[in-house]
């Protein structure tokens, strides 16, 4: 039985802000649910195009 991996952008700094955003990844409530739901196309989608724009608006 091959194990597989499924990738997270989880930094260990698991906070919700007022928003409902993750502080260390940027993920919603909703992903945070449903991140082992989702496909691998629809997580390297959010980790890649959208994670890391959210992060940055979080923190300007």
């Amino acid at each position: 039985m091959e194990l597989h991996q499924i990738q997270s952008p989880c930094i260990g700094i698991c906070h919700l802000n007022a928003e409902q955003l993750c502080i260390g990844c940027g993920r919603n409530v909703h992903e945070l649910g449903a991140w082992l739901q989702f496909s691998e196309t629809e997580r390297h989608y959010l980790m890649t195009a959208v994670l890391p724009a959210r992060l940055e608006s979080l923190f300007d």
